[in-house]
């Protein structure tokens, strides 16, 4: 048995990783978009905010109808990266201008909420006493999926942008093919339940679901902004700097990647000192972060390098712990709608912050513009010392809270 289940979790994890990547594909080549379609600000944002939007319509709407729990999982999340992978590729084929690749980047986000709460789903009914480390595990591979296509960017996409969505659609179909041929639900899966609307407005009522998903919105508040815009940061100091933007797309894959480590190693220390204790302490060096890294820029590279990389370890480390959070308080035949549902408003929040970070950066410049992000931290360090003294925390991480 745990040769079987460390194998289809290491599998479910790498169909995760492949999968992911269409997700920031297009916003990896942004200013070889900007110049082929002479995009603005607000275009450039689009690009991610597109995909978001496209995220949180399928994730609600799978929430609303508990498809995760009332759908075999394996050919959920197939047929979802599948359908994301063909989204993606028909942009680098058909579009030619913004508003058809905003259409495409929005289907492949629809798509794509059948993956990541499908994916964690999954690893749940694998995982008890460590599940911490499991879903750990795949949000490290969700990670480095959508770093992926920055490295991808250094090998051809800084000035041609149609090989990295071709690239990245592939792995996405690969990841789909993966999941379909090597994985499968484990011994902890529950009966699929009957159909129930109301429960999603029954997780709105449960103050501890509430304090678990509070502290998941303050991390998403900063994160995807985090990953959505150092790519651009670091293009722009490193230009100032005189280094070339080669070096940018990867270090911008560096940092988000970090978080993958930053993940697992969180999961494993989570399982064992508490999901509470690891949250508060990620929030507090990724908030830092955020306050500093603006200081630096255009400095020092190797100063700004080393702050982004510890940056990127922290930012995403506590991510898979509030998810973990949501499969020890609510009811377990519900977990897959339990986790869609925060997931979908995890990302309509981000699409406030994505938005507004050029916005900021035109206003303040890029000394400040990041620090607008730690706010998020700070609500969710005060949601999570709350649900630690709350008496649910002892069905946390087998009682460490």
């Amino acid at each position: 048995m745990p040769q079987t289940k460390w194998r289809t979790l290491l599998l479910l994890a790498l169909s995760v990783l492949l999968a992911k990547g269409v997700w920031f594909s297009a916003s990896a080549v942004v200013p070889a978009l900007t110049a082929a379609w002479s995009l603005t600000d607000s275009g450039r944002a689009w690009l991610t905010m597109s995909v978001q939007i496209g995220f949180v319509v399928g994730a609600f709407g799978s929430a609303l109808l508990n498809l995760a729990d009332r759908i075999p999982a394996r050919p959920l999340l197939t047929y979802s990266a599948l359908l994301a992978a063909l989204s993606n590729v028909l942009i680098p084929l058909f579009a030619d201008s913004l508003p058809y690749a905003l259409l495409l980047r929005f289907t492949t986000g629809f798509f794509l909420a059948g993956v990541y709460p499908v994916g964690m789903k999954i690893m749940a009914t694998w995982t008890k006493e460590d599940r911490g480390l499991g879903i750990g595990l795949l949000v490290g591979a969700l990670t480095v999926g959508t770093a992926g296509p920055h490295l991808l960017n250094v090998f051809g996409g800084v000035s041609e942008w149609k090989p990295v969505l071709y690239w990245s659609s592939f792995f996405a179909a690969l990841g789909g093919l993966v999941a379909f041929f090597f994985v499968e639900e484990g011994p902890f899966r529950a009966k699929t339940p009957p159909f129930d609307w109301k429960f999603a407005g029954e997780i709105a009522r449960d103050k501890n679901l509430v304090l678990a998903n509070l502290g998941y919105l303050g991390h998403m508040w900063e994160l995807y902004a985090m990953w959505a815009w150092m790519p651009i940061f670091l293009l722009a100091s490193f230009k100032a700097a005189g280094i070339a933007p080669m070096w940018a797309s990867l270090v911008a894959f560096a940092v988000i990647s970090a978080g993958g480590i930053g993940s697992l190693v969180a999961g494993k220390l989570a399982d064992n000192f508490g999901r509470t204790t690891l949250t508060i302490v990620s929030l507090v060096m990724s908030g830092s972060c955020a306050l500093i890294v603006g200081f630096l820029f255009g400095s020092n590279p190797l100063a700004l390098v080393l702050l982004c990389l510890i940056w990127g370890f922290a930012v995403v480390a506590d991510s898979a712990q509030f998810s973990a959070c949501i499969t020890e308080l609510c009811r377990k035949e519900y977990i897959g709608t339990a986790l869609t549902l925060q997931t979908s408003l995890g990302f309509l929040l981000t699409l406030l912050t994505i938005r507004l970070i050029p916005t900021l950066e035109s206003w303040v410049g890029w000394k400040w513009a990041f620090a607008f992000l730690a706010i998020g931290p700070a609500v969710g360090i005060w949601a999570m010392l709350a649900l630690r003294r709350s008496p649910a925390a002892a069905l946390l991480a087998g009682g460490k809270g």
